[in-house]
């Protein structure tokens, strides 16, 4: 009996995904939990196993198309085997047919990807919400308040006139054509109000002999939209200290082997996660979000950090991270890391963090300025360790140290609390035991 492969649910607001490209063909032999293709979203790329043993019969979505969840992406079964009609597949109640990649957005609009009201079924609508007293989806909807756009001024031509990004799309390129009315001279002048950054129509970009166009996959266009978006937002500061890692080399050295016949390898991280947990607690106002009611306290502390992969940067988050001891937060480093190499997070895994950690020391960097990841306040950046020449009571030692950069929102922190904080990370470095 043939088994189909479906499009999952990864992860809350995750409604579709582009297929990057299939590790199996038509025709070869598939074991249980052997994974079949790579599938990317806007945060993350998976690998999709095979829920049965048997052959892969047929292919329905080919390699670069974005499709919604519940789509039948592939059929597995014996050799010979009659495949059913694809209108009876019932696995989830309702077959979505797949979409090529959407065309590129026109360069006004930061929203990128996204699915289009017409491909969403009655259960997928369960998400749209009213705007204005009509019903439009998440995405319309935060086009509309992005630009500023009235509703009513636009024609739906979605399902049942339903208005879908391609309407909000259409719309804009019109109000960029119009020809733009001459203003009476008035007496006296009036101040314009403040208006988001528009970015200009870009001019197609002048290709020489060599030069190759690489196109954007859909993490480089999420990670690119959410730096700007970061930089844009918070005003930033960072400030640098240089951190003696003395303590921790000898505990560390003390310990490793034990930490490893419990299967965990120990690095610098989890004494860095530690220490910033508890300098966490003792300043609130670093582990929050700003908002234009107040500042959002987060009670619960899920720390970010960041792993570079060869498609660019996820942050998989240790969730309530101040509930674990030196051996558990090494395991959920190593586990975390591992898996987002290996393309095997859940788009769950990267989400919900309240303070972010990136090590970019590990590549030889000595200082960075890390750009601060939304909605949270701060991030620290890790330099190199190395062993450098200090005084110490006026004696020449040589201590392993690294400069820890701190990179915070001014608007929520100034720079006494900042160092107050980061001062509290070093102290409890230092002091190790």
């Amino acid at each position: 009996m043939s088994a189909n492969i479906i499009m999952p649910e990864m992860g809350e607001g995750v409604i579709e995904g582009t297929i990057v490209r299939w590790l199996k063909k038509v025709g070869d032999p598939l074991k249980l939990d052997e994974p079949v293709l790579e599938i990317e979203t806007d945060k993350v790329t998976v690998e999709i196993t095979a829920e049965a043993e048997g052959v892969l019969l047929k292919i329905h979505a080919h390699e670069g198309q974005t499709v919604a969840v519940g789509t039948v992406l592939a059929v597995i079964g014996t050799q010979g085997e009659v495949i059913p009609q694809l209108e009876a597949v019932g696995a989830v109640g309702h077959h979505a047919p797949s979409r090529p990649i959407a065309p590129v957005p026109s360069p006004n609009t930061p929203i990128d990807d996204s699915l289009d009201d017409n491909s969403l079924d009655d259960e997928e609508r369960a998400g749209k919400r009213d705007f204005d007293g009509v019903r439009v989806s998440p995405v319309v909807a935060r086009m509309l308040q992005v630009h500023d756009i009235d509703v009513h001024e636009l024609n739906g031509s979605g399902r049942d006139g339903r208005i879908t990004k391609k309407d909000v799309l259409a719309y804009l390129d019109t109000q960029e054509t119009a020809p733009t009315p001459v203003a009476p001279v008035a007496p006296t002048p009036i101040p314009t109000p403040v208006t988001p950054i528009q970015k200009p129509k870009a001019d197609p970009i002048p290709l020489e002999a060599g030069d190759e166009l690489m196109p954007l996959n859909a993490m480089r266009r999420a990670i690119a939209e959410h730096m700007v978006r970061s930089k844009h937002t918070s005003p930033h500061v960072t400030t640098v200290f240089e951190f003696d890692f003395s303590a921790v080399a000898k505990h560390r050295a003390a310990h490793k082997d034990l930490f490893e016949r419990d299967g965990v390898k120990l690095t610098y991280m989890p004494y860095i996660v530690s220490a910033v947990v508890y300098a966490l607690k003792k300043h609130r106002m670093v582990n929050a979000q700003w908002s234009e009611d107040g500042l959002l306290l987060k009670r619960e502390i899920n720390m970010g950090i960041a792993v570079a992969v060869p498609s660019g940067l996820i942050v998989p988050v240790i969730k309530r991270a101040d509930n674990m001891n030196l051996l558990g937060l090494g395991r959920a480093i190593n586990d975390l890391s591992e898996r987002g190499r290996k393309n095997q997070l859940k788009p769950d895994e990267v989400k919900g963090g309240t303070f972010t950690i990136t090590n970019h020391g590990v590549a030889g960097s000595l200082i960075g300025t890390p750009i601060i990841n939304q909605p949270q306040v701060g991030i620290l950046g890790i330099g190199m360790i190395e062993k450098r020449v200090k005084v110490i009571h006026d004696a020449i030692a040589i201590r392993p140290c690294a400069y820890i950069s701190f990179s915070f929102d001014h608007r929520v922190l100034d720079g006494a609390t900042a160092d107050a904080f980061v001062m509290d990370i070093k102290q409890t470095i230092e002091n190790f035991s």
